[in-house]
């Protein structure tokens, strides 16, 4: 029976992927990629021809009925976002819900994301925590901070390089500047770095330096009186 395969891709370096991953990619009768452009660079790297077709969320709403059909059909389907594993801040539910609405197996494979690293390295408690992902950028913005600012567990937080000076100010707002936290940069890259110390002293640091690449942030948890 054909079946849906969630497969993680580097999420930096590029030998940081599975042999399972390679192998099911090439078996796999469609890949569907966020971006075809970005994830041509890795088939081509790995010397995989398998076809590719768009899967992001501007259209998935359109095309998920089109390509669950397609794997109940008989085809073997391979789902890659740009990096890391698809359903993770990327799409992938609204494909996974569907086939398991018809009854269609779907298999995550175990690979790449940026969370885990992040976490480990962070140098906070780690035996619970909770994952955020990206904030709302505007409408619920703040009351999200507030919520996670009470949180007793370490949160995580995907950013932007262009709005990781504004959060970590908004995040010492609500979670006051003494807060520890840890940020972590071009995780598994050449230049990956990782930050630690108060919200107010990441916030000097950042700005003095430029910031580059993809963010996970980091924070503790609110101590009890």
């Amino acid at each position: 029976m054909a079946k849906l395969y969630l497969v993680p891709t580097p999420v930096g370096n590029m030998e940081d992927i599975t042999l399972r991953a390679l192998k099911v990619l090439r078996e796999a009768d469609l890949i569907l990629a966020e971006d075809t452009r970005t994830s041509s660079h890795l088939l081509s790297h790995y010397d995989i021809h398998t076809p590719m077709l768009s899967h992001h969320k501007f259209n998935e709403h359109q095309t998920v009925e089109q390509f669950a059909r397609r794997i109940e059909a008989g085809e073997n389907v391979a789902l890659i976002t740009d990096a890391g594993t698809p359903g993770i801040s990327d799409p992938g539910f609204l494909l996974v819900r569907e086939c398991v609405t018809l009854g269609i197996e779907v298999e995550c494979l175990p690979g790449a994301t940026a969370l885990i690293p992040a976490v480990v390295v962070s140098g906070l408690p780690n035996d619970r925590f909770f994952f955020e992902g990206f904030l709302p950028q505007k409408k619920g913005r703040q009351t999200r901070l507030k919520a996670l600012a009470q949180l007793p567990v370490t949160f995580v937080l995907y950013e932007s390089p262009y709005r990781i000076v504004k959060t970590l100010q908004q995040l010492s707002e609500c979670c006051g500047p003494e807060r520890r936290a840890s940020v972590s940069r071009e995780i598994s890259k050449k230049f990956e770095e990782t930050c630690r110390g108060t919200l107010s002293e990441l916030i000097i640091h950042f700005t003095q330096n430029e910031p580059r690449g993809e963010f996970v942030i980091c924070v503790a948890g609110r101590e009890e009186e």
